[in-house]
């Protein structure tokens, strides 16, 4: 009963002890009042990223993919078990400030020497000492007292290595949706970029009957044949490079879904995909809680913190308990008789001597990686800032580009109608039929891209933003916004 009265109070005492190294303070940040490019005025608050993905993307098909991922994504797969180590390890290091019991038994036959005998002065023969079995059977007790801090300082730096492992694991996740999303809208942009090109190959080879047809009657020349036929050639070569580029994307869509390399299903045409009417920014302040990687680098920074407290305790006594309560007897049938009971305790101390300089040099380095981590946080910051901007330019000066393309492709097709009356009046050549193609194939290719381009700028403003993550997830809730019901 004294000795757990004992333990109990050196606990308590313990817990009031001091502990060396700095507190945590998030540094300061120079955060903007607002993004440069910010689009409505009037909604500052409001943040593209406060909609789920699938909120986002109104393609069906490309939600099926995205989930498909979520689940067999090897890079997800590595960042879930990541965060089960950690938390396994933040288990470990919780669990050394706590006192150790372990059992221990043993069983040993003994058989002493007959010289013993002779060295204590015993005179004549020496009688052969008989062998003696003994059973022993402890409960050994080692309990640290934590009066510096350096358990809970690692217990620290433990937890918020865990917080940074899954903020990691959230980065992965919002990676692949973003990648996913961009290689679909680059498929069907290219899908689309396929079909102007067979329909443009079509044209040409009804224009090459034709004037074949015309050479027949002797209205065409052999020069007319040999330009329409290398306009068909030129037409016909761009589809295999095209449906290169499309088996390829295939490939590595197939690769983020986690599988082997498999034909994509396709959805929503790339000019039909639905995009949000604004697309908000929202305030530059709340990227420092919803963008994972900045919250992996305050939480880095957390954890270097603490390790400089961990290493300050290494300059002062360690005092630890220890001691064991069992039995001890030379039968096993009296072992645990009250009168064979053993026991010991004690409190131990070791005081750091002379180590050459080694508890100096961790608490320098431990101080320098705080340094890193510091910097590092900053710069994520900077370039959270950076991204989001570049996002919100692209947006907004793609959607203008938008605009002159789609009036573009308009004038290309009246052009063309034009130039076919006109030829049909005979007031000009043929060769002007096949420039206005030409120009409308590349007006309708780049609008098609521009439209991609539209795309990729609303899905990289959703990344850059953070998009759909929850601040400061629990760990039974960590997946509970990414794959809906």
């Amino acid at each position: 009963m004294l000795i757990r009265v004992l333990v109990i109070s050196l606990y308590l005492f313990m817990l009031g002890a001091c502990t060396l190294g700095p507190d945590y303070e998030r540094p300061p940040v120079a955060d903007p009042d607002s993004f440069r490019m910010q689009q409505g005025p009037t909604l500052e608050e409001v943040s593209l990223a406060d909609l789920g993905w699938w909120e986002l993307f109104q393609d069906e098909n490309l939600q099926s993919l995205i989930r498909k991922a979520l689940v067999e994504n090897k890079d997800v797969r590595i960042a879930v078990a990541r965060v089960r180590e950690a938390r396994a390890q933040l288990a470990g290091t919780g669990a050394d400030q706590l006192p150790r019991i372990d059992g221990n038994s043993s069983i040993q036959r003994n058989q002493p020497s007959g010289a013993v005998a002779r060295q204590f002065g015993f005179p004549g023969s020496i009688p052969q000492i008989p062998a003696t079995n003994q059973f022993r059977a402890t409960a050994d007790l080692s309990f640290e007292l934590d009066f510096w801090g350096k358990l809970r300082r690692a217990t620290e730096a433990a937890q918020a290595d865990l917080f940074a492992r899954e903020s990691a694991r959230r980065t992965v996740v919002l990676t692949l949706v973003s990648d996913l999303a961009t290689a679909y809208f680059e498929l069907r942009a290219l899908d689309a970029e396929l079909e102007f090109a067979k329909r443009t190959l079509k044209a040409r080879q009804e224009a090459f009957d034709l004037v074949r047809l015309r050479k027949f009657v002797g209205q065409r020349s052999t020069r007319d044949i040999r330009r329409e036929e290398q306009e068909v050639a030129r037409a016909r070569a761009v589809i295999p490079d095209l449906e290169r580029q499309i088996g390829q994307k295939e490939h590595q869509l197939s690769l983020l879904m986690g599988r082997n390399p498999a034909p994509i299903v396709r959805g929503i045409s790339l000019r039909d995909q639905p995009l949000p009417p604004e697309v908000p920014a929202g305030l530059p302040s709340a990227l420092l809680e919803r963008r994972p990687d900045i919250v992996e680098a305050e939480q880095r920074l957390v954890a270097a913190n603490a390790k400089i407290g961990v290493a300050k305790a290494a300059f002062f006594p360690q005092i630890s308990l220890t001691g064991n309560f069992g039995a001890q007897s030379l039968q096993f049938s009296e072992l645990f008789v009250g009168y064979t009971r053993v026991w010991t305790f004690g409190p131990s101390l070791t005081v750091p001597l002379f180590d050459a300089g080694r508890n100096l040099a961790n608490l320098e380095m431990s101080q320098a990686q705080r340094e890193q981590a510091v910097i590092t946080y900053e710069k994520t910051i900077q370039q959270a800032f950076r991204e989001v901007e570049d996002a919100l330019i692209a947006h907004q000066k793609n959607r203008e580009i938008l605009t002159e393309r789609e009036r573009v492709v308009d004038l290309s097709r009246e052009a063309l109608e034009l130039a076919k009356l006109e030829y049909l009046n005979g007031t000009v050549s043929y060769l002007e039929i096949l420039m206005a193609q030409r120009e409308l194939f590349n007006a309708e290719t780049a609008l098609v891209q521009t439209q991609r381009n539209q795309l990729l700028a609303v899905v990289q403003l959703y990344k850059s933003l953070g998009g759909g993550w929850i601040p400061q997830p629990t760990s039974q809730d960590l997946a509970m916004r990414e794959v809906p019901k």
